[in-house]
């Protein structure tokens, strides 16, 4: 059997990467002799991911409603696994992290211009119809969002405005977990009770949040920005690319997901006017009340002052 130059070179590669996991190459090269060659079904799993999408309805619409709502855990995937290449990467370089945060903004921006899918693609009858079976679940309880909200800035940047003054460096994050901005969607702070929808996110996702914000401390967006030379960290080209980031998530994203709530919940006339899962939505969704800002440095006091206000 005569074996070209470039084939051998590849096998002795491939015998080198067995080598190296004790494993013998030429068992892995007769189990390439029954292995079934790829299809993109099987490599993208579609079969499985199109049958994921399962009504509580029998409204049509509600399909598009879970089907934008897959399409953005998806997108916030995508994030979370260029986030975590940003964090996991040591002496990072401008190069890398610009390209990285490339990526992130351009996800989010496909994120904002999709809002019409919601906006504009329900009939408003329909949705006010099915919302009912969704009742005590909510948006507000996608941890994936949480996950990027950690892995972006420091959490005292989380913090809801009211209470900031109570955190300093002895805070633990247990401690911290409990002043996050969206804690106010739930949660009565003259009693500690907390909703239902808070208790089940909680029950399922704190350990996992506290995690995060603990080990992502050092490692988050701002923290590595905060790592590049100097004279990098002044560049308008970058600087300007963190403001967009943080101006997208934190108010365009925001307010196009408040906008299309008001449009079914309020002006449509329908319904009593409450969240599926009771939050204050109208106050916990504005970014006014929110004043959730990842790289308040990177903004003017005048900026800062009027974050989320109407123009």
């Amino acid at each position: 059997m005569n074996i070209s130059a470039q084939s051998e070179s590849i096998l002795k590669e491939i015998d080198s990467k067995y080598q190296t996991i004790n494993q013998k190459t030429e068992v892995q090269l007769e189990g390439l002799l029954w292995s079934k060659p790829i299809t993109y079904w099987d490599y993208i799993q579609t079969d499985a991911l199109l049958n994921l999408q399962i009504q509580r309805s029998t409204l049509p619409d509600e399909m598009v409603f879970i089907m934008y709502h897959q399409v953005n855990e998806l997108l916030f995937k995508m994030i979370l696994w260029e986030m975590e290449q940003i964090a996991e990467k040591e002496n990072i370089d401008t190069v890398f992290f610009s390209e990285r945060l490339d990526r992130i903004t351009r996800y989010f921006d496909m994120l904002t211009n999709s809002f019409e899918v919601m906006e504009k693609g329900m009939e408003v009858d329909q949705y006010m119809k099915f919302r009912n079976t969704l009742t005590p679940a909510s948006g507000f309880q996608s941890a994936q969002y949480r996950l990027i909200e950690f892995s972006a800035t420091d959490t005292i940047n989380l913090t809801d405005h009211r209470f900031k003054s109570k955190i300093n460096n002895e805070t633990t994050v247990a401690e911290q977990f409990e002043y996050l901005y969206w804690q106010a969607a739930g949660k009565d702070y003259k009693t500690g009770e907390k909703s239902y929808l808070l208790q089940q996110f909680e029950k399922k996702y704190k350990a996992e949040f506290l995690v995060r914000m603990e080990t992502y401390k050092t490692k988050n967006i701002w923290q590595k920005f905060k790592q590049l030379p100097a004279e990098d960290q002044k560049n308008p080209q970058l600087i300007a690319a963190m403001r967009h980031f943080d101006y997208t998530v934190n108010i365009t994203w925001v307010m196009q997901h408040l906008n299309t709530a008001i449009k079914y919940i309020l002006e449509s006339g329908q319904g009593n006017g409450e969240a599926t899962g009771g939050s204050d939505w109208q106050k916990y969704m504005h970014p006014k009340f929110q004043r959730r800002i990842f790289f308040p440095e990177l903004w003017s006091a005048e900026e800062l002052a009027n974050w989320g206000s109407e123009k």
